[in-house]
């Protein structure tokens, strides 16, 4: 098996989970900057984490046009209120707001993001 994705579901969950890594590098670069003291290499790693969470919606349009209507729906709602999120904390220019995209307010260190959540969530849903 070469690794590629068998399914459109499975090629969605392959895109998103790149996507993902893309957006906690830049999360995990601004809290290393944060321990340092850079408060301001921290806030313009935080905006670039919430820049990629803005354009999740249209950067997954591509990726989401072989899934079957309803499915392709529901996916592409879901990032868009991803999206919507990190739109509001850019829009806002709340670091705070940023560095809280994708955890809920009882979220626990160790526990997986609500997009790894997603991700997962895709995956286990079955072929598409």
């Amino acid at each position: 098996m070469d690794g590629s994705p068998s399914t459109p579901i499975e090629a969605v969950a392959q895109w998103l989970d790149g996507y993902h890594a893309k957006v906690m590098a830049e999360e995990a670069q601004a809290l290393a900057l944060l321990e340092q003291g850079d408060r301001d290499g921290h806030a313009r790693h935080m905006r670039a984490k919430a820049t990629l969470l803005a354009d999740i919606d249209k950067a997954a349009k591509p990726v989401l046009e072989p899934l079957p209507g309803e499915r392709r729906f529901k996916t592409a709602h879901r990032l868009v209120r991803f999206s919507e999120s990190a739109r509001t904390a850019l829009k806002l220019g709340s670091i705070f707001y940023m560095s809280a995209l994708l955890y809920p307010a009882d979220h626990k260190k160790g526990e997986p993001d609500d997009l790894a959540v997603f991700i997962e969530t895709l995956k286990s849903d079955g072929p598409a």
